[in-house]
This record gives structure tokens, sequence and C-alpha cells, in this order.
């Protein structure tokens, strides 16, 4: 904003500041001078940077209130030589001679209209004239002049009309009407839209509210009698038409940042008595005021406390009420001194909390008062433990040849089918915000199968295949509408021979729930029917934790193969992840190395196809073999020496005593007493 340091010090007391003070001033304040311009006449003129929420500083008085607290002055604002509300005692009343009908309050706040009749409108005086082309403003006639200065000095705009060109006479406060025409101050004819606000008389729209006026109703040398409007608007709506119509004005400017209905009056009052003074008339009495009731002054409660734990200074209580005070903050003690409730001017909408007087606090105290340490204390504090857990689990799983990967949420309808648990629906966005893709994926799986067809299309080879994983949250809504909202982690492996992929699926998953829970975690694996339509329906099983429900393990069905248009079979789990977190730290069981050697024995029984290795490994524990320290899978054959329907499993036990060495012939009777609870339990014979 260009700002005239002559005009600005008539609004200090005392008064006299040079214009290196002010610039001095407004600087230690947070407006920083981008130019100045030392005029002939003597004064100077400074560029002040301003940011958008500051529009009280868009005015004279308003940076006159700034340096005043900077400098510890007083700001003098101009006088008023009538009473502001009824006039100076005319006998006639405006409602007499004119009406106004507010049909918009809603962005319409406000709108008052004065009247003043048998005005002589003619050439500003010299002070007037100086004082704007100061700030690059065009000296018009005294009656517009006088408007202009007060939206420079006061930063509220008002508007003079014509009053015997306005047809009724009357002013409506409306909505344009659709392709309406109006011709604007600029010469420019305008074609509006129905969202956009218009001050009309009762044939035409007379002025763009808020943003420019217009031609026809202009004050001018013909002009005697003046209505005096001073409103204020809806900022979004007056952005919105001066953007479009690509006029800009220091009206708009000043409304599209907020001019509070509170301030209206002493603007208006101050402009009617100017006119009065230059271009003579008489003002009638009374304000015709349409809009709502003003809203009490805000009050925001300031704890002196706070305030220096947040600027890491200690400035009393007494001090930030004198702070305060001085950008016109009325400040009062509470609570033994322990709050400050402040009573916020009309001027300043943009404190609205309590960090905001704090940020007023230490501007006027000054940036400056704030020490600058040398050195930044840093206090390091160990990794919260999920994030701990999930940079282990990464450990564990890339250790074991998986990549991660990250991918969008997003995922086809079809593919969602293919993963959606039974009872519930695909949650989706609108069509046109994710075209082909608007569903959210109720399974990581179909996120990693696109990874894996990209890895494939590019000709990607890995030792033992190729190996995904990636933690993400997956989502589904229920019937009721519902949404439900769940991190997973999934995995997914290349499976060319699928019992082989699926053992190996199953030791990941072991090896995850050890890193999380430690040794003493249990991961149990039951055979169960497909829960989703791609898991192939021979090769599902749950995944118990501890006795807890984690999640599953499958391989991908022949069709969704095809679908993805994969040439590798995969194996793939998806687990609870927080359930898996959980767990960590993990639980350590620290035990001496025996001092005794141990004596193994390896078992190959026949089975049934469908016997699990579960069902073995529980018979086996339940025969309770004296001396058992472990049961440990070892493999499976299939062929004709075991028949048809039948399989071979391996696995080895191993027997240690912890007092002393055992005997070959001790273990003897304890492998008899399995191989019964094995024939007993799952039918299994000792293969020859």
């Amino acid at each position: 904003m260009l700002t005239s340091v002559s005009w600005l010090n008539k609004y200090l007391e005392p008064a006299g500041l040079s214009a290196d003070e002010v610039a001095a001033a407004l600087e230690r304040a947070g407006f920083p001078v981008e130019g100045r311009e030392d005029r002939p006449d003597g004064d100077v003129v400074l560029d002040v940077e301003l940011t958008s929420n500051r529009g009280d500083c868009l005015s004279h008085v308003g940076l006159a209130r700034e340096v005043a607290a900077a400098t510890r002055r007083k700001v003098k604002l101009p006088t008023i030589p009538f009473d502001i509300e009824s006039g100076p005692g005319s006998s006639t009343r405006a409602e007499s001679v004119t009406d106004v009908e507010n049909t918009t309050p809603a962005v319409c706040p406000r709108f008052t209209a004065r009247v003043i009749r048998g005005v002589k409108v003619g050439p500003s005086p010299k002070w007037l004239r100086d004082a704007l082309e100061a700030i690059g403003q065009r000296s018009i006639n005294n009656v517009v002049d006088a408007s202009n200065y007060v939206l420079f000095e006061l930063g509220q705009p008002t508007h003079t009309f014509d009053l015997n060109t306005l047809a009724g006479p009357r002013i409506v406060v409306r909505w344009a009407k659709d392709k309406e025409k109006f011709l604007a101050l600029d010469g420019h004819e305008h074609t509006l839209r129905t969202d956009e606000l218009v001050v009309a008389d009762a044939e035409r729209a007379v002025s763009l509210a808020g943003v420019i006026g217009g031609e026809d109703t202009s004050v001018t040398e013909k002009t005697t009698d003046v209505l005096l409007e001073a409103a204020t608007w809806d900022p979004a709506t007056i952005r919105r038409a001066a953007r479009r119509l690509k006029i800009s004005t220091d009206a708009g400017h000043r409304f599209e940042r907020t001019v509070d209905p509170r301030t209206i009056d002493f603007a208006a009052a101050r402009c009617a008595a100017l006119i009065l003074d230059m271009a003579g008339g008489e003002l009638l009495d009374g304000v015709i005021d349409r809009g709502r009731d003003a809203a009490p002054r805000t009050v925001i409660d300031l704890r002196p406390r706070r305030c220096d734990q947040i600027l890491g200074i200690v400035v009393p209580p007494a001090e930030m009420v004198n702070h305060l005070e001085a950008i016109d903050i009325q400040t009062g003690m509470t609570d033994e001194g322990q709050t400050l409730r402040c009573t916020l001017p009309a001027h300043r909408p943009d404190l609205v909390r309590e960090i905001d007087l704090i940020e007023e606090v230490v501007r006027i105290h000054g940036f400056d008062h704030i020490p600058i340490e040398e050195k930044m204390p840093v206090e390091v504090k160990p990794l919260q433990t999920e994030e701990r857990a999930m940079r282990e689990l990464g450990s564990v799983l890339t250790g074991m040849g998986f990549f991660e990967t990250i991918t969008f949420s997003f995922v086809r309808p079809d593919e969602a089918d293919l993963f959606m648990p039974p009872g519930l629906r695909t949650l989706k966005v609108h069509e046109e915000r994710r075209k082909g893709e608007p569903a959210l994926r109720p399974s990581v799986i179909p996120s990693l199968l696109r990874c894996r067809k990209v890895n494939q299309d590019g000709g990607v080879r890995q030792a033992g295949g190729v190996r995904l994983f990636e933690a993400a949250s997956v989502y589904a809504e229920t019937d009721d509408g519902r949404t439900i909202e769940n991190r997973n982690l999934a995995l997914l492996m290349d499976a060319p021979e699928a019992q082989h992929a699926w053992r190996e699926l199953r030791g990941v998953i072991e090896a995850c729930a050890h890193a999380m829970g430690g040794a003493e975690a249990t991961i149990e694996v039951e055979p169960a029917p497909p829960v989703f339509p791609a898991c192939r329906a021979n090769a599902h099983a749950l995944v118990r934790l501890n006795g807890m429900h984690l999640g599953y393990i499958a391989l991908l069905t022949d069709e969704a193969l095809t679908k993805y248009d994969l040439s590798t079979p995969v194996a793939f789990a998806e687990l609870n992840l927080p359930a898996l977190l959980e767990q960590f730290p993990p639980k350590a069981n620290v035990e001496s190395l025996g001092a005794f050697p141990a004596i193994e024995r390896d078992l190959s029984v026949v089975v049934d196809e469908g016997a699990a290795w579960a069902s073995i490994e529980e018979a086996v524990q339940g025969a309770k073999p004296a001396l058992l320290e472990g049961v440990q899978f070892v493999g499976v054959y299939r062929g004709k020496q075991v028949g048809a329907g039948k399989k071979s499993v391996t696995f080895r036990m191993r027997f240690r005593d912890p007092a002393r060495t055992l005997r070959h012939e001790e273990v003897d009777p304890q492998i008899e007493s399995v191989v019964n609870a094995l024939s007993g339990k799952v039918g299994a014979t000792l293969r020859a």
C-alpha cells in the first residue's frame, strides 16, 4: 500500500515522525517497506507490504495504529462535527426521500444510506488533491474525492450516487439477473451472472456490489442531491465477481479482506462531513440501515504462562496488557492474574484464537528481544514402539528375499470383487474422480498382483522367484453404510511348485511372528474353505497367532492368474498388521546351552494326502515322550512307493537329558510311543 508520511502523521499524537522513523516502526511491527518516493512538496510516500489477513492496515489510520504502538504514541482519529447516527439536525429525514431494500442479508450483512441535498459539485481543495495524488489517485470532483479520501484514510469504501438518477428513487440489493447488462464507471459494459451481487434501483443495476459503481448514476457537475452508501459484503462473493469480470478496484481489494459491519457508521459520517465542508448542502437526519444486528465484540482469553511458554521468554502480564491495549485490544485480569480477558476491536477480524494474541504480544514487544541461541538443543528420543516393530518386520522380510512396494489404494471394481469378504461391499468414490478405478481396495493383494505383472513384463528374474510385501490400509463397507478400514501386511511370492512355496510362505509368517513376539509366539495354519473368489479351493488356510485369528494364506486360482496375465503361479498371505505389531517387543526366553549332547531321530510316516502337519505334530506332542526337546518338519515325499492318495512325511525329534548323556536304548521306547500315537491319531504307518 502506498502511504503518505505527512498524511499518516495527522493521526499521531505527538506527530512529526520522519519517513525513516515511520519506516523503522512499521518494519519492527512486521510490515516491510518495499519502496520510497520523495515528493517535490517535501512529503515522502512509502510502499508498505501487507499480508492478506491485515485488511485493517489498508488505510492510513490502520498503519498509524501500528506506528503508534511501536513508538508509544496515541492515535488521533478525525472528529465528526455532528452526531453520527442522527445527523446535524435537519428537519427532513432520509427515509422520506428514498428507501433501501436488502434482499440478500446473507452476503450483504449491512447496507446503510445517507442523503445530502443541495450540494455544489466542483473541484476539490488543494490539500485533498495533493493527498490523493501523492498515493497515485486522480482527483475527480469534491464529492467523489471525499469518498476516495475516506477509503484511504479509514479503509472503509463508500460510494456516492446521484440521487436524482435513481429510479424510484430507491435502492435494492439483489442478485443480478441472468445476462443482465451493467455499464461500469470504467466505461465498459459487462454481462452479469446470477451469482453476482448488484446494487440496483427500481429498474436496473446501478453498481456491481463492492467492486465498482455504475456510469449512469455517477456524481457529476450536474448533481445536486447525493445518496451516500456505506456497506459491507461477503468477501468470497466480491472476489468471485471481480476475478471473472477482471475488475480490480481499491474498494474490492478491501472488501475481499473483510470489512466489519461495526466500522461503517464512523466512516460514512466522516465522508458526509467532508462533503458538507467542501460541497455544502444539507445532510438529512437519520440513517437508512438494512442488515443484521451488529455482533458483540469478540472476547478471547490469553494465558500469560502459555504466552511465555510459546515465546521462550518471560513477558510480565502488566507488560502484555500495555502491548495489547496499544493496538486497541481492551484487556482485564481474571483468575488472580492467571488469565487476561481480551476484548477485540471491530477492525481486527483476523484475531480469532489465543495464539493470535500471543503473536500480537511478541510483535509489539519486539522480535529482537527473543534471544537467538548459538546452539540449538536437540533431545534425541527412541523410536516409537510401532516404528521399531515396522523396521524389524521390514528387516526380516527383506532378509528373506522380499521387496517392499508402495501402491495406490484404488483398484477396478472387478478386482475388488475378487478379494471382497462375505457380508461386505466395495467402497467407491465418484466415477468422475477416479475413472476406471473408483474402488478402494478391500485387500492389498490386487495391488501386489499388478506389481508382479509389471515385473513380469519387464523381464525381471530373481533367484527363488519374485517376492513382494506391502503394509497398507484396506477398506470395505457394511450393508448399513458403516465404513471399515484396517491395516494389513500382504505377502506375495512366486509358486512354480505349490507345496514348496506354501511351506516357504508359512515359514516367512512364522519368522515374522517370532520377530514380533519372540520364540514363544506360535503360528497355527488350519485348512479352511476360501474366503475370497480369488483363492484356490483346495489351497486356503486360516492363520492363527497364539490362538488368535491373524489372517490367511492361499494360492491364486487359475482364473485370477489369467485375469492378471501372470505366467507363474503365486502364493500369497494377508495378515492383520495391528495384531502382529502388538506382540512387539519380542519376549526373550534365555536358557543355558545343553551341557550334554542330544539324540536326534528322523521318522518317515505314511499318511493320507489330506493329513496336515499340524495334526501330526499334535499327535507327537500328545504322546508326551520323555525328554523330548523339539519336533521339526523335514520334508514330504509322494510317489509309487507310498501309493496313490498317500504321502510320506519326514520329521525330526530331538531328545536331551539335562543331567547326563542319553543312550540310544533309552530313546527307543519313546519312539515306539510316538509311532503308536501317530497310528491312532492320524492313521500313520512307518515307511519301510
